[in-house]
């Protein structure tokens, strides 16, 4: 092994950790945005919030929900912190549904 090898190897496992946590986020990114589809549907059709949260965990493991609603939209918003080293970094996700039954 030569001493170049030895001192870029830590370079290139510190930048392949760090390819792995960006596709790590953007996959929890994609499960959270279809997480707060499905709460914004749920509550779109007369759910109660807590059921839309139950929904939104269930997909995406533990998210904060809350919810807005201008009368003929509801929106769901959900946040969330990256895992591991990058829970510094906060995600979030938005959806809308067109209100049912009013």
């Amino acid at each position: 092994m030569t001493a170049e090898f030895a001192v870029a190897l830590p370079a290139i496992a510190l930048v392949l950790a760090a390819c792995l946590a960006s596709v790590q986020l953007a996959a929890q990114q994609v499960r959270l945005t279809d997480a707060a589809a499905d709460a914004a549907r749920a509550l779109g059709r007369g759910e109660s919030e807590a059921a839309a949260a139950a929904i939104a965990d269930r997909v995406s493991g533990g998210a904060g929900l809350s919810a807005s609603d201008d009368g003929q939209f509801v929106c769901a918003t959900l946040t969330a912190s990256g895992g591991g080293l990058l829970a510094a970094i906060e995600l979030r996700a938005e959806s809308c549904a067109v209100t049912g039954g009013r």
